[in-house]
């Protein structure tokens, strides 16, 4: 049956997941769009700057599998209700006792972490509601979220300036209180939720072939994403010279590129299917990505292949995630948790790749064109998947979703 997609769901929920992943997204990056002025008064490396960005990135992947765990165990809601929680109480104390050596950086990534694996609650609370049809406006409106990464960039680097770095922690609290008291008077649990899985599913899961393949797929397109957002104020103050307030706005018109593109890319999947939306974006990106890493000598040439490859990852988000309830319904929290990780996961290694590249041979070339390549390799990946996906449980007569 085809119903309207506002009639086939609970808006209130799907409200409430956006937001929750927003405010979730927002803090979890904190630490990129401060990164030039924490590692100036810390006196840091460019190599321990991007570990300090990258650490919430893995820190987050990881918890994704245990936030996604308690989401089938527990509930969604009850979930992400701990999760934020525990990202207040971290903030708390970093504002109050305050962020002095490079190693309570790392600690405080560690905790920002739970901010990051709010993903594995946000999308598996939404995508329970709506029927294969709508799943990917579904997703990529919850997912949309990331546009969090906005926010951060845009207000982070003034706030600091105007108040101190540490005091942006204690004023990034107020937001995340509200939030949390919406998320719990609004978000409701599915009522056909699935059954609860266990550890062994994690396992099952990994056994089969199409759950790698999701995997590295994400870990390119959300990966790209997030490592990028979280290392481009970097990037535009040491290639360009940029201020940080101004290396922020650069990275914001990045972010919101890629963070707009999710829903609209999960809207596209919709009407054209999945597979041919994620190939396109692929190429997109993998092409602006190779361009940029021609070390661009003017700021703005740069700063509209990065956007434009944003466009490609953030619609390529949307994409892979209007294809995994198709193929994992049943086990879309274990596989949000995984593939979510993979993401994190790959959004660490390229953050904290670039700092290093650039630590030690003196720019990014080298680290734009290896991620240029990754976009290539999955773009045959998938093409050499398609046939099989299209023919199996893809096939009309499985899924009413373009596939």
């Amino acid at each position: 049956m085809n119903t309207s997609f506002w009639k086939a769901g609970h808006t209130p929920t799907l409200f409430s997941a956006f937001l929750y992943f927003d405010l979730s997204f927002m803090v979890w990056y904190l630490l990129g769009p401060l990164a030039v002025q924490i590692a100036t008064d810390l006196g840091l490396s460019a190599q321990e700057r991007g570990i300090m960005v990258a650490t919430p990135i893995l820190a987050g992947a990881l918890l994704r599998l245990v936030l996604g765990f308690m989401a089938d165990r527990l509930s969604p809601k009850t979930a992400g209700i701990i999760g934020q929680v525990i990202v207040i109480i971290t903030l708390l104390l970093a504002w109050q006792l305050g962020v002095n050596t490079y190693e309570h950086t790392l600690l405080l990534g560690l905790g920002l972490g739970f901010a990051g694996a709010s993903f594995a609650v946000a999308l598996p609370l939404a995508s329970q509601w709506y029927p294969p049809e709508h799943q990917g406006k579904a997703m990529g409106i919850a997912g949309a979220g990331n546009s969090g990464t906005v926010m951060a960039a845009v207000f982070a680097p003034g706030l600091a300036y105007l108040f101190g770095w540490q005091n942006v922690f204690g004023l990034a609290l107020i937001p995340l209180g509200i939030t949390l008291i919406l998320f719990i008077t609004l978000a409701k649990n599915s009522p056909t939720r699935p059954a609860p899985k266990a550890l062994k599913d994690y396992a099952t899961a990994l056994r089969d072939v199409d759950s790698w393949w999701f995997m590295f797929f994400y870990s390119v397109t959300f990966g790209g994403f997030i490592g990028l957002a979280s290392a481009l104020p970097g990037y535009f103050s040491d290639q360009y010279g940029l201020s940080p307030v101004t290396a922020g706005y650069y990275t914001a018109a990045c972010v919101m590129a890629g963070s707009l593109m999710r829903p609209l890319g999960g809207a596209l999947a919709d009407r054209i299917g999945g597979i041919r939306s994620l190939l396109f974006m692929y190429g997109i990106a993998a092409v602006c990505i190779a361009i940029v890493g021609f070390n661009l000598s003017s700021s703005y040439a740069a700063l509209t292949f990065f956007v434009s490859a944003m466009l490609g990852l953030g619609a390529g988000n949307g994409a892979v995630f209007q294809l995994v309830p198709q193929r994992f319904f049943r086990e879309i929290g274990v596989m949000t948790g995984l593939i979510g990780m993979a993401g994190g996961v790959g959004g660490f290694i390229l953050a904290a790749g670039l700092g290093a590249i650039k630590q030690h041979t003196g720019d990014y070339q080298l680290g734009l064109w290896l991620f240029a390549s990754l976009g290539i390799l999955a773009w045959f990946g998938l093409f050499n998947v398609k046939r099989r996906w299209r023919t199996t449980w893809g096939a009309s007569s499985m899924t009413a979703a373009r596939v």
